[in-house]
């Protein structure tokens, strides 16, 4: 079974997760900031994984450290539970329609962190969720987590609609990414 557990500690944040990469998409815990927990609960949902958390940070500050770390942490405990990836189909992508919101993401499992974000949200809040900090979640899912990672919001007009189809889009290209359907890793070089 693919998964892992980490902690990560930090003068700002205190956060433990554990992921279950064949799992059935059940998310528990709290990172603190309602919104949020929704959007973890899409990501788990969606994807399949199991996502366990338990989460403490500075948010009398503001939302960022809590949401960079999550995502720093996501990324960490997502790769060291792929392995070696072998097997994997290592690409993925998902449209994502969300009422009167359409996303695309794309991401290739490659061992090569790149980012690219193209997606305006027209909200500076949905609840206390600061919504700048979405791309910050993302970016450090993507580098933490070792992929290529294209997300972009076609069209869209609804700050809590572009924010949830992008998360929810994310899961779906994740799970047809992590599908096992060989027996050696996908890559010319050997190793992803």
């Amino acid at each position: 079974m693919r998964q892992a557990e980490i902690h990560r500690k930090t003068g700002e944040t205190d956060i433990a997760i554990s992921l279950v990469i064949d799992g059935e998409g059940r998310f528990e815990g709290t990172t603190g900031i309602g919104f949020f927990d929704h959007m973890m609960n899409l990501l788990a949902c969606h994807s399949g994984m199991d996502i366990s958390l338990s989460c403490r940070g500075d948010l009398e500050v503001d939302n960022h450290h809590t949401i960079e770390d999550l995502g720093i942490a996501l990324g960490t405990v997502f790769l060291k539970a792929l392995g070696d990836k072998k097997g994997i189909r290592r690409y993925g992508a998902f449209f994502c329609p969300m009422d009167e919101t359409l996303s695309r993401i794309v991401l290739d499992l490659s061992g090569r962190p790149y980012f690219v974000y193209d997606v305006k949200i027209p909200v500076e809040r949905i609840g206390t969720f600061e919504t700048e900090m979405t791309r910050e979640f993302f970016l450090a899912f993507a580098m933490h987590g070792m992929m290529n990672l294209h997300m972009a919001c076609l069209y869209g007009e609804n700050g809590h609609h572009i924010v949830e189809s992008l998360f929810k889009g994310l899961g779906h290209a994740l799970k047809e990414a992590v599908t096992v359907e060989g027996g050696r890793v996908l890559s010319t070089k050997g190793v992803l």
